[in-house]
């Protein structure tokens, strides 16, 4: 599963690769509680490392599946 998280005043979005078998439900979950505690979100990709965000800083996060719908190229 692909996350991508904007964040505030940055050009980049960051991207985590998280396992397939991640549920995109408990991911959502796992986001909203961060941000109504106004905490740090917390990711671990599948090769282990550790993405940490200010929930504040959050501009937006898109959860999407990595089963190749992502398009290279024109077209």
């Amino acid at each position: 599963m692909d996350i991508r998280i904007g964040v505030q005043y940055s050009p980049k979005e960051i991207e985590v690769i998280l396992p397939d078998d991640t549920d995109a439900d408990s991911v959502r979950k796992h986001v909203e509680k961060a941000i109504e505690s106004s905490g740090t979100l917390w990711f671990t990709d599948r090769r282990g490392r550790q993405y940490g965000i200010p929930a504040e800083k959050l501009s937006y996060i898109e959860i999407g599946s990595s089963e190749g719908n992502r398009r290279i190229g024109f077209g």
